[in-house]
C-alpha cells in the first residue's frame, strides 16, 4: 500500500489525479484464443494496469505491497488488522525479546506441491538482503535481524540471525527488543520464494511458484492476468474460484457500471455519495492510512536551510488545495501520521498557512532573494503538469514569487530514479502504512539512517528520540515519544505535509466478505461470490 509514497504512490494518486493517455495496443484476443477459459460467473473480475518495471513484481524489490494472492510469509493481517499466523502456525519470543522461534505449518506447500521448509525462508531472507539484488526496501523491514547489514554489505556469507533449526522450525534473532518487529514481517520482503523457480528464469515472476491462496495461471501482456484458487492452500481453499484482472481496458468506474468489473475505485464521488443515486448503496467509504507530502531534498540548496523549507510549507493553503484540486475529498495533513494510526495527535501544532510570515522566513534564509533554480520531479509523461503539482507551483509563485520547473519521470521507473538520487530539489512523496505503528512513518521516513529517507533529512535530536522509541516497551510512553518526534519533524519542516486520503470503492452486491481495509491485506481469500 508501501503504501503510497515510494511504494503505493501510483495506486492512490490514481483515485484523485486522472490523466487519460491513449495506448496503441494489439486488438483483444477472441475468447477462444485465451490460454484458459474462465467461467466469469465464478470469477471476481477487476481492472488494472501493468508495470514495465520487473522489480515491481518481485516481492523482495517491490515498492508496493506485493502480490498477496500468490505469495505469503510467516505472518499476515486479517480484515480487522489483527496480526495472524500465516505460514508460521505459531511462535515463541524469548524473555529478552531478541529471539523468535517460528513453527511452520506441516501442510504448507508451494503451488507445485513441494513442502515449505525453514531453509526456504533462510534462502528468501538472504536473497532479499543480498548485495546483488540491490533491494531498496529489504533493510527497511528486515534490518533489525542480527548480521543482516554485514551480509548486505558483502562482509558476511550468511545472515547470522537467521537459522533453520529443522525442516519446520525457523529461528530469527534481532539486535534489540522491538515490539513492532513481527508487524514488519507482513511486508513482501519477508515472503518466501522457491529458489528453483526464482533462479530458473529472468522472468520467473510471470510463472511464479508461490504459496498464497491463489495460483497465477495466465499472464497475457497488456490483456489480462488470471488467478485460480489454490486447492492446497494451507488455510483452506478460497471460496472464489477465479480472479481475472483485465489490463488497460478503460475507466474502471464505467466498466463497473456496465457490469464488466465487480469492484472499482470512484472518480465521481459527489454522484455516488448522493442518496438518490441508484448505485449509492454499493459505495464503500473509509479513511486510508495514507499521507501525501512533498519531499524537500535537504541535501540540496535551497532546502538545506530550514527557513526555506518553512517558507514553502507556510505558503501552502491546504484547504484551498483540497477544495479546488480534490473537490473536498481529503483531509488536511498537519503532520505525518494519518487519522486512525496509533499516535495520531489531533492537537498537533502544525505550521500555519501564513504567506506574510513565509516571505519573512525566506528573506531571513541564507539565500534571501537569490534562490537557485528549483526543479520539482514528478511521475508523468511528456510536458504534462498534473493538477496537484500545478496548484503547488501556483501557490509558491503567488506567495513567494518563486518559479518552479517541473520535470516528469517515466512513472514505471519513478521510484528507481528517486532512490538513485536522480531528482530535483522537490519531488512527489507520500506514504501508506505497511503496519499500524507510528514507527512505520516517523522512523522509516525521517531517521537519517533509513533507506526510505529520500530527502536526506538529518536531525540528531530526532534520531536519538526515534532510537529510544524503537525499544520502549511501555505502549503509552512509546506513543508519547512518537508524537514528540512528529512535532520535531513538523517544526523543522522536514517535508510539506499536504493531505490524508479518503477511500471510495464501488462493490457489487454479490461480492460478499469485502472489507475496505486501510492497509493492503490478502482480502480476496476472505471473500465469496453469492448470486453472480
Amino acid at each position: 500500500m508501501r503504501k503510497f509514497g515510494f511504494k503505493k504512490l501510483s495506486s492512490v494518486i490514481a483515485v484523485f489525479f486522472i490523466v487519460i493517455f491513449t495506448f496503441t495496443l494489439a486488438a483483444p484476443k477472441p475468447a477462444s484464443a485465451w490460454q484458459s477459459e474462465i467461467p466469469l460467473n465464478q470469477a471476481l473480475v477487476l481492472e488494472g494496469g501493468e508495470s514495465t518495471n520487473p522489480r515491481q513484481y518481485d516481492p523482495h524489490t517491490t515498492f508496493g505491497s506485493g502480490d498477496k494472492r500468490v505469495f505469503s510469509g510467516l505472518v499476515s493481517f486479517d480484515p480487522q488488522l489483527n496480526l495472524t499466523p500465516d505460514l508460521a502456525e505459531s511462535w515463541e519470543i524469548s524473555g529478552d525479546g531478541l529471539t523468535y522461534i517460528f513453527h511452520l505449518r506441516e501442510n504448507a506447500k508451494f503451488h507445485d506441491g513441494r513442502a515449505v521448509t525453514a531453509q526456504d525462508f533462510v534462502y528468501s531472507f538472504e536473497r532479499a538482503a543480498s548485495p546483488g539484488l540491490k533491494s531498496e526496501t529489504a533493510l527497511t523491514y528486515l534490518g533489525d535481524i542480527t548480521g543482516i547489514h554485514e551480509y548486505s554489505n558483502g562482509n558476511a556469507d550468511h545472515i547470522e540471525g537467521i537459522e533453520a533449526i529443522d525442516e519446520l522450525t525457523l529461528q530469527i534473532t534481532i539486535d534489540a527488543p522491538k515490539p513492532y518487529f513481527l508487524l514488519k514481517l507482513t511486508y513482501p520482503t519477508a515472503f518466501v520464494l522457491d529458489k528453483e523457480n526464482v533462479e530458473g528464469s529472468d522472468e520467473w515472476y510471470r510463472q511464479p511458484n508461490g504459496t498464497g491462496p491463489f495460483r497465477m495461471i495466465e499472464w497475457s501482456t497488456f490483456e489480462r492476468i488470471v488467478y485460480e484458487a489454490n486447492q492446497d492452500f494451507y488455510l483452506g481453499t478460497p471460496s472464489i474460484p477465479y480472479i481475472v484482472v483485465n489490463l488497460y481496458t478503460g475507466n474502471s468506474q464505467r466498466l463497473y457500471e456496465t457490469g464488466d468489473v465487480d469492484i472499482s475505485g470512484v472518480y465521481s464521488v459527489e454522484r455516488f455519495t448522493d442518496p438518490t443515486e441508484p448505485l449509492h448503496n454499493e459505495l464503500r467509504t473509509g479513511v486510508s492510512l495514507c499521507t501525501g507530502y512533498v519531499v524537500f531534498d535537504s541535501t540540496q540548496p535551497p532546502f538545506d536551510d530550514a527557513n526555506v523549507r518553512k517558507a514553502f510549507s507556510m505558503s501552502f493553503n491546504r484547504q484551498q488545495y483540497i477544495d479546488v484540486v480534490l473537490n473536498g475529498r481529503a483531509l488536511p495533513a498537519q503532520g505525518i501520521y494519518p487519522p486512525g494510526l496509533p499516535g495520531f495527535n489531533i492537537a498537533l501544532q502544525g505550521l500555519p498557512y501564513d504567506p506574510e510570515q513565509a516571505r519573512r522566513l525566506l528573506k531571513q534564509s541564507m539565500y534571501g532573494d537569490n534562490l537557485p533554480p528549483i526543479v520539482f520531479t514528478n511521475g508523468g509523461v511528456g510536458s504534462y503538469v498534473s493538477s496537484d503539482v500545478a496548484a503547488l507551483a501556483d501557490m509558491w509563485k503567488k506567495n513567494l514569487g518563486v518559479t518552479i520547473t517541473v520535470e516528469n519521470l517515466e512513472p514505471n521507473f519513478f521510484y528507481d530514479q528517486i532512490y538513485a538520487n536522480k531528482h530535483g530539489q522537490l519531488f512527489t512523496g507520500g506514504w501508506c502504512a505497511d503496519y499500524p505503528d507510528p514507527e512505520n512513518f516517523a522512523d522509516v521516513l525521517f531517521h537519517s539512517g533509513s533507506n526510505q529517507n529520500n530527502g536526506g533529512y538529518s536531525n540528531p535530536e530526532l534520531d536519538a528520540l526515534l532510537e529510544s522509541a524503537r525499544i520502549e516497551q511501555s505502549v503509552t510512553k512509546r506513543i508519547e515519544m512518537y508524537q514528540q518526534a512528529e512535532q520535531i519533524i513538523v517544526e523543522d519542516a522536514a517535508a510539506l505535509f499536504t493531505i490524508h486520503y479518503l477511500s471510495y470503492e464501488l462493490v457489487k452486491p454479490y461480492v460478499q466478505g469485502y472489507v475496505l481495509t486501510p492497509i493492503d491485506i490478502p482480502i480476496e481469500r476472505y471473500m465469496w461470490l453469492d448470486g453472480k
